[in-house]
């Protein structure tokens, strides 16, 4: 919701927006003060309507100027006796010099300025038609008033004036932006104008045609005349879209009339000009629905960027009123702020019309523009003080006046000429009518004596009568002195208890005023204070809504994981159900395959038993004699008995093997299962990371893996293998290993195993049953345990126990 000092609905008439707006500015303006009213709205929002009007319903501009002339329309000088000067300043004429400017206008071959007896152009005259025929009230009557107007147009923050007439000058050809001289036809772009400072600190246009007019619709005639060269184009949005910002000033300049109410008081100190300028502004829009595009386009940007500059300067004003601060105002980044900046200084009254279309398209658009318009009632603009005009006696044109036709009415009544007698001379033709006729004083004879003596006679009447007259005029001026002393005396007790009133009215209102400044102040820190915690209330009930919308996305955030959590359980559910039924028949699988292959080595080791007792129980003597060839052949060889060790031999030095690949970093994975072997030559690797247990950490360290693994061979002796590989690095940034070579390293004895005695030594027989027994003994007193899938080397040894 939005707040404003008062909103007008879509069935306003264009008179009661008048009355409540633009009223206040006209009597300003007629008594001596500035003032600025601007229409602030999106494009197509009405804004042209409500400052022009339309046929039959005249809008704010022609009410204004009707309002202007009905004021002052007895009062106004004749052409020329105000003169306009380049520098925003104001000259006064005598009547004499205002007459010979008068003939020489008339004299030069221009367009005449447009006269109010002249017929009126229909295309307008139903908006200046207006029935109200309202003026201002107490207009100062011993004033002579001339009306000024001047219209320009801010065209991509370039200044142009709409009045200006290209001269035409034959000699002269003008130059086109192709160096070729202009045709007839072709049109002289106009030339933009700057914008200067006058000595008060008043900003105005130099250069700027300004027109003086003497009615209504000679003003409005010049206000279509430069309405008719304003640009306007064809958009999405609007038919005939404003693409410039138009300025329509209107001066007023006043001045009082001298002693006699006769002329104006030859005093330039005393002539006041005023300034009402009614601003037309061109609409915000947004080119992605104008679609706008080349000159438009630019034309939107620059629109846009004029109306952010009055935007920020208010912003600034706004920002320095309320907290103290002494911010620089950005008025020169925009020609439209430059232009009217002593405005906002506080040189006149603003006023700001909002349009807003109640089209959906517009919501985002009407909402910033309202928000805007409502930031810009904090504003206070200082308001200039009232100086006094001068020091001659109010009423003085009226009583001149009176005199005038009273003097005409008695000379009328005589028959005498009707001017050119002094008020003296009308005094004494009046006295002399009272005095009785003189008789005729012609002496036709020198014995004549009627004639003398009835002249005698008459003067003598005459001298009683003046004699009569003086005393009755003693009488009159000592009454009328009596009378003036009484009601001086009246007037000074009036004065003094007057002047007793005022003390105190004056006491009571300075009393009212501290009141009032505590209570505004008190208003203000109110303001600021609500505005504060409007401004927290706001940034917390953001906070609310983020938080709220966090704490929705983290619940449903949650619920996704629950629900995916719940999927995942189901799947990992089925897939251990799935492998737990695999696992339970390969293990059934393997079990079986395991018992089987038990029950064959049971029954092998059966078989190897009941030979071995049959080996055992079966007598020697029993057994025949094979011939000699054969046992010969059969005979075996008789093994090499090794030396019984030398006492005091010096200590044989380990020696190492050296692995064929010992130049690089090596991982030597050694499992805790593996047997010792004690040998002399053992593997080697200098410079290895030896492990229990293969890990990625020190794999990154190395490029080459050896496993180091045993076995048992099919004789019986353990056979150890250096599988070897190259370390590389994955794509996922782990560690992988190629086997490339492997080394078998196997250990044999030099000693042969324990058999049976030659036949050349024959042996008893109860040694020779004892010594095959201790051999096969000995062939069998170390089994080996492998454990089930075990790949790795023994698992369990087991010794038989010695007799």
């Amino acid at each position: 919701q939005y707040s404003f000092k008062e909103v007008f609905g879509t069935l306003v008439v264009q008179k009661q927006l008048f009355d409540v707006v633009a009223k206040p500015l006209v009597e300003d303006l007629i008594r001596g003060k500035n003032g600025l009213l601007f229409t602030y709205g999106v494009t197509g929002s009405g804004k042209t309507h409500t400052m022009t009007g339309s046929p039959g319903d005249g809008g704010l501009l022609p009410r204004c100027l009707d309002m202007i002339f009905n004021s002052i329309g007895p009062f106004q000088a004749k052409r020329f006796v105000f003169k306009l000067d380049d520098k925003n300043g104001v000259d006064v004429q005598s009547e004499v010099d205002a007459l010979l400017e008068r003939q020489r206008r008339e004299a030069l071959p221009v367009p005449k300025t447009p006269s109010g007896k002249r017929h009126i152009d229909p295309e307008f005259a139903d908006m200046i038609t207006v029935q109200d025929h309202c003026k201002v009230e107490e207009v100062d009557e011993d004033n002579v008033y001339s009306v000024f107007v001047s219209y320009i147009e801010i065209y991509n923050n370039y200044i142009y004036d709409l009045l200006e007439e290209a001269p035409f000058e034959p000699i002269k050809p003008k130059w086109n932006n192709c160096n070729t001289p202009v045709r007839n036809g072709d049109l002289i772009p106009p030339q933009s104008k700057m914008l200067r400072e006058d000595q008060n600190h008043n900003m105005y246009v130099t250069g700027c045609t300004e027109v003086e007019v003497k009615s209504t619709e000679e003003a409005f005639e010049v206000f279509w005349r430069g309405q008719k060269k304003r640009r306007i184009a064809n958009t999405q949005l609007n038919r005939e879209s404003s693409r410039s910002h138009s300025v329509f000033i209107i001066k007023l300049a006043q001045a009082p009339l001298d002693a006699d109410g006769d002329n104006v008081l030859q005093d330039k100190e005393q002539i006041t000009l005023s300034q009402l300028s009614l601003v037309d502004l061109a609409g915000s829009e947004r080119t992605n629905r104008t679609k706008a595009e080349g000159n438009r386009l630019r034309e939107a940007g620059n629109i846009n960027q004029s109306l952010m500059t009055l935007r920020t300067c208010i912003e600034v004003l706004r920002e320095n009123q309320l907290y103290g601060t002494n911010k620089m105002v950005p008025y020169r980044d925009s020609k439209l702020t430059h232009l009217f900046k002593n405005y906002f200084d506080g040189e006149g009254k603003v006023r700001m019309i909002v349009c807003v279309n109640p089209k959906a398209e517009d919501y985002e658009e009407s909402l910033q523009v309202m928000r805007f318009a409502e930031m810009t009632q904090e504003v206070e603009v200082a308001r200039p003080v009232d100086r006094p005009l001068c020091g001659l006696t109010p009423g003085r044109r009226f009583r001149n006046q009176a005199f005038r036709e009273e003097l005409a009415r008695k000379l009328e009544l005589r028959g005498g000429p009707l001017g050119g007698e002094t008020e003296e001379q009308s005094v004494a033709e009046m006295l002399l009518q009272n005095f009785p006729p003189l008789p005729s004083c012609e002496l036709l004879d020198i014995d004549d004596d009627q004639t003398l003596p009835k002249l005698i006679e008459a003067l003598e009447q005459r001298h009683k009568t003046r004699q009569m007259l003086a005393e009755e005029f003693a009488k009159n001026v000592l009454a009328f002195k009596t009378m003036l002393q009484e009601f001086d005396s009246s007037v000074l007790s009036k004065e003094h208890y007057i002047q007793g009133k005022l003390s105190e009215k004056e006491k009571t209102i300075a009393g009212q005023r501290t009141e009032l400044e505590r209570l505004e102040k008190k208003i203000k820190t109110l303001e600021y204070k609500i505005e504060i915690l409007e401004k927290t209330a706001t940034i917390y009930e953001e906070d609310k809504r983020n938080l709220q919308q966090e704490l929705e996305s983290k619940s449903q955030k949650l619920q996704r994981q629950a629900s995916d959590k719940r999927r995942l359980e189901a799947r990992l559910q089925g897939m251990v159900a799935e492998t737990t039924i695999k696992w339970e028949k390969e293990c059934e699988r393997r079990v079986a395959a395991k018992q089987l292959e038990m029950q064959n080595k049971l029954w092998v080791k059966d078989e190897k038993l009941k030979q071995l007792k049959a080996i055992v129980t079966e007598p020697r003597a029993e057994k025949p004699e094979r011939p000699s060839r054969e046992r010969d052949r059969e005979r075996p060889l008789p093994r090499s008995v090794s030396p019984p060790p030398v006492p005091n031999a010096p200590p044989v030095r380990l020696r190492h093997r050296r692995s064929r690949s010992a130049g690089e970093r090596w991982v030597d994975h050694k499992p805790p299962s593996n047997v010792p072997t004690e040998t002399v030559m053992q593997p080697h690797v200098p410079h290895a990371i030896t492990v229990a247990t293969a890990s990625e950490k020190a794999l990154a360290k190395c490029d080459k893996y050896m496993l180091t693994h045993q076995e048992l061979a099919s004789d019986g002796e353990i056979e150890t293998k250096l599988i070897k590989g190259d370390v590389f690095k994955t794509r996922g940034g782990g560690q992988a290993v190629q086997f490339t070579d492997i080394e078998t390293l196997k250990q044999e004895s030099p000693t042969g195993r324990k058999r049976r005695s030659s036949p050349s030594h024959p042996d008893p027989l109860g040694d020779g049953a004892d010594s095959e027994w201790t051999d096969v003994e000995t062939r069998c007193s170390v089994a080996v345990e492998m454990r089930a899938g075990s790949a790795l080397g023994p698992g369990y040894q087991h010794h038989a126990q010695p007799k």
